[in-house]
């Protein structure tokens, strides 16, 4: 029956001042970096995942929000479906050399990682 307000107090279990106002700590998003200071990484995986191929692109710098942004460029563009989660882009299907070509027409550095 707790809130979420009550796990992100650390340290305060109770004051008996009774003008007290617990000041919540915010995590800051990093600023979006721009694409030519951006080093991203595309690799293909089918771990976990019934055998079937996916490309991953990992290593942005930003806010969720660009994250999205560019993960919405790269599925239209390829034409597939695909998800963003825990800061990876997700495209289904093996587009490796595709989204190395989009990327680096946007204007970002990309590595290839794995085979």
């Amino acid at each position: 029956m707790s809130s979420k307000k009550n796990k992100q107090r650390e340290g305060i279990v109770y004051s008996t001042r009774p003008d007290f106002q617990y000041e919540y700590q915010h995590e800051e998003e990093a600023t979006t970096l721009p694409p030519q200071q951006q080093l991203l990484y595309v690799s293909r995986d089918r771990k976990q995942r019934a055998g079937k191929v996916v490309t991953l692109v990992s290593g942005f710098v930003g806010t969720s929000e660009d994250l999205e942004k560019l993960g919405k460029m790269l599925k239209t563009r390829c034409g597939v479906g695909g998800t963003v989660k825990e800061g990876e882009i997700l495209i289904q299907g093996d587009f490796m050399e595709k989204v190395k070509q989009l990327l680096i027409a946007e204007g970002f550095k990309v590595k290839q990682k794995g085979g």
